[in-house]
């Protein structure tokens, strides 16, 4: 990882890009939309024939028609894009919910398959393989020392459900070489990273993005913690660019009483279709909040605008993403789909959140940078609000539309994580590399210690506060920790916690001292 920090938040900027072009509705239209021809339609094929036949040297017409779909679009609106079909297979996967596979995480260590941590209960876990084993062949296939990509690696271990697959591990602990056959089995990709209790009575629903699986994975959370006692629930948006939006409503409906309006669409025509909440909910009276961000967009905001718009709880953080904007998927016979924005959103109040894009794509995306640069994220009297886009709820609270959901109670940026570089960079996928490495030199240190053990252990030291410092440096990272060492080694602890004993205890340590559930609990 050699780019440098300041860049980070670009980065957030174009993977939050990526992910928000999946929400709205992903509904198929039928071929007949496409068999009207005109005149220019038949200009483009007749050029496309030209090139192919005519043309003096070789040209691949399949790209030359990828990047005119690309231009077509790219005049329309941000979020109406191309996607080609090795693209669209990986978007699908993530978006199904689940995959077949041997149900490892993996990191490419030295040339090496090293496993971080093996999925509780998947088919690898219950063949025996441990936390810091080495895949040396899949079958007959070499995986070390090659240099592979992760998609190479991935179609070798992934397969028809039921399917055998023989691995040989090289178990370092052990120093020897094992020798076991998994059978693949379908493995889920969360959607809900995790549901917790903050106390006593609060419950807390971290949602990354919404796929297929995330009200059933919700709803399953949500049963578990009202199990556990909670009266009042936070639900963490926090960095979720959005997917389907059925499953937000689907989240809304849980919390919203019946006949409350939790969104509408309006399409080109002026149609408007109306979604209500039913009389399912199974949390319509406890208290709710909702967590956000500058990175919460699509699907995430219309949950947001649903508990906003309806007085049914608060939202807190800082102004959401501010995409309002409906695709559909339309696909093209070679597995590449187009994704057009065919209506817009609008809150219950009427709000469109939708922020404007006249001019153009790229200073569309720029304007998550520029709130880092006109102080927003630092001070809520820095958002700007047009007075002619103000609405009022139910209970008379003014809300505003025309870029995003304006939060209840603002948490500034500044104060959640005293320098927000090093937060991006905490929350990197370096983090994860350098942790797995301590643990692969060392693991029997921790062996036995109970998570009590390991938090009192994990505050005494700053062995691996400094090992870190030395392990950016050699990966061309020069950054001056010093004033952020407590979050630092909060998050090196975190990501420790999270490869020895799961998902759960990783939120725990992090949310402790979090600025946005601090002014909830308070």
């Amino acid at each position: 990882m050699k780019t440098e920090i300041k860049y980070l938040p670009i980065l957030i900027g174009a993977t939050l890009a990526l992910g928000i072009v999946i929400g709205g509705w992903l509904n198929g239209f039928g071929d007949d939309h496409f068999l009207v021809e005109n005149s220019s339609k038949t200009k483009i094929n007749k050029l496309i024939d030209f090139i192919d036949n005519e043309y003096v040297d070789n040209v691949n017409t399949d790209s030359i028609v990828n990047i005119t779909v690309d231009n077509i679009l790219s005049q329309l609106d941000p979020h109406s894009v191309y996607i080609s079909s090795s693209e669209q297979v990986q978007v699908a996967e993530s978006m199904k919910g689940d995959f077949v596979g041997i149900g490892v995480n993996f990191y490419m260590y030295k040339d090496s398959v090293a496993i971080i941590r093996p999925i509780e209960n998947g088919p690898s876990a219950k063949a025996g393989i441990l936390a810091g084993d080495r895949i040396l062949y899949a079958d007959k296939t070499k995986l070390f020392g090659r240099k592979l990509p992760s998609d190479s690696l991935f179609s070798k271990l992934k397969g028809e459900q039921g399917s055998v697959v023989e691995l040989t591990i090289y178990r370092k602990s052990a120093k020897k070489q094992i020798k076991l056959k998994i059978k693949r089995g379908i493995i889920p990709l969360k959607s809900v990273d995790v549901a917790v209790l903050l106390n006593d009575n609060t419950g807390y629903i971290k949602i990354n993005r919404f796929a297929e699986t995330t009200f059933e994975e919700f709803k399953k959370g949500l049963a578990k913690l009202k199990k556990e006692g909670a009266m009042t629930l936070v639900i963490d948006l926090r960095d979720n660019g959005g997917g389907y939006m059925e499953e937000a409503i689907d989240i809304a409906d849980e919390l919203l009483k019946d006949k409350q309006l939790i969104v509408f669409t309006k399409n080109k025509k002026g149609s408007i279709q109306k979604t209500y909440a039913t009389k399912k909910g199974d949390f319509e009276t406890g208290k709710v909040f909702v967590l956000q961000n500058e990175n919460s967009a699509s699907a995430s905001e219309i949950l947001a605008g649903a508990i906003q718009d309806n007085d049914r709880g608060t939202i807190v953080g800082r102004r959401s993403f501010g995409k309002g904007l409906v695709q559909r998927e339309m696909d093209f016979s070679d597995g590449s789909a187009v994704r057009l924005t065919v209506a817009r959103y609008y809150t219950p109040t009427g709000r469109s959140i939708q922020r404007p894009y006249n001019k153009g794509s790229e200073e569309y995306f720029k304007e998550s940078e520029e709130r880092f640069e006109n102080g927003e994220l630092y001070e809520k009297d820095s958002i700007k609000v047009a007075d002619s886009l103000k609405f009022k709820t139910p209970k008379g609270k003014i809300v505003y539309g025309g870029g995003g959901i304006v939060p209840d109670i603002f948490v500034p940026l500044e104060v959640e994580h005293g320098n927000e570089n090093t937060v991006y960079l905490m929350k990197s996928g370096i983090v994860g590399n350098f942790v797995f490495e301590q643990l692969d030199r060392n693991r029997i240190a921790f062996k036995g210690l109970s998570f009590e053990q390991f938090n009192s252990k994990m505050d005494k030291t700053n062995l691996y506060f400094s090992g870190f410092k030395k392990y950016l440096l050699r990966s061309g990272l020069d950054i001056d920790l010093s004033k952020n060492k407590d979050i630092v080694k909060r998050y090196l602890a975190a990501e420790f916690a999270r490869q020895l004993y799961g998902e759960s205890k990783y939120y725990e340590i992090i949310l402790k001292e979090d600025a946005m559930v601090k002014a909830v609990l308070k």
